[in-house]
């Protein structure tokens, strides 16, 4: 009997490609899809107005006989509704102007593009859901789906997918040059873990200090560690929390490396039968 491959664990907010591989994703959330649609649907409505106002005038103008007027006018509402809603989210694979807004696209549930058929299913229903009840059964149906999706997206198998990821902070400063050798041999382990933060937030936000604040806050902290550190390098205090911070971030790394490696040693040890016995 084939031993069964190990098992692929997929979180909420994975998706699992064809080739079998886990794909982090960022569905956009409740409200600012909400905006999007929102932004959508009144293009669509000043869309409708002028072309009314053309088909008004046209009658007017005796371009267009007065029987045609009502067929006129539920070609404009179907270009509006569902042809133009279709073209242009084929067209820009996946897009719109209330999506552009917020930062969206529609993607397919497997994370592939959205194509003409995922476009004319989700523009066919939203003249239900959008339109007809304005926008009260897409509300309700997102707001209890997992990726806030209406029910024209689960119709066509689709997802609202976030475009624009926040910016990464800044990578940490490691240690300062002057304390390179004194990294090996300091003793950061007794420092407090409330007097840690604080001076990691300190590291963190003294670029945004007043000069003089900043000489202030440093002098304090440092003089509440040096109790902690053994030995004291004799730099400024800015320098000596920086490198304090630095040492305790790169030995707290380390250990969780340290027993990563470990548990999958571990894991990969179970299951293993001892020499002489046979595994049943």
């Amino acid at each position: 009997m084939p031993t069964p491959g190990p098992a692929v664990e997929i979180r909420q907010d994975e998706i699992l490609t064809g080739e079998a591989v886990a794909l982090d994703v960022q569905p956009i959330g409740y409200f600012l899809r909400a905006v999007g649609v929102l932004i959508d649907m009144v293009a669509g409505v000043l869309l409708f107005v002028l072309l009314a106002l053309v088909v008004s005038w046209a009658t007017r103008e005796n371009v267009l006989g007065g029987e045609l007027t009502g067929v006129f006018t539920i070609v404009v509402m179907v270009m509006v509704m569902v042809v133009i809603p279709t073209v242009v989210e084929t067209a820009t694979r996946g897009r719109s102007l209330g999506k552009l807004a917020i930062g969206a696209r529609i993607v397919r549930v497997d994370g592939g593009a959205s194509g003409f058929r995922q476009a004319l299913i989700r523009a066919l229903v939203g003249v239900f859901e959008l339109w007809f009840t304005a926008g009260a059964v897409a509300g309700i149906v997102g707001a209890f789906t997992p990726r806030s999706e209406r029910l024209g997206d689960l119709l066509a198998g689709t997802y609202s997918e976030r475009t624009r990821t926040p910016k990464l902070p800044p990578a940490p400063p490691g240690v300062p040059a002057a304390l390179t050798g004194w990294a090996t041999i300091a003793d950061v382990g007794r420092l407090p873990d409330r007097l840690a933060r604080r001076i990691a937030q300190f590291v963190r936000q003294a670029g945004d200090l007043d000069p003089a604040a900043r000489i202030r806050t440093a002098m304090r902290l440092a003089d509440e560690a040096r109790e902690f550190v053994s030995p004291v390098p004799p730099v400024d205090p800015e320098t000596l929390l920086l490198g304090v911070v630095a040492v305790r971030r790169e030995r707290e790394l380390r250990a969780l490396q340290g027993e990563d490696e470990r548990t999958a040693a571990l894991t990969a040890g179970v299951g293993v039968a001892p020499r002489g016995f046979p595994e049943r």
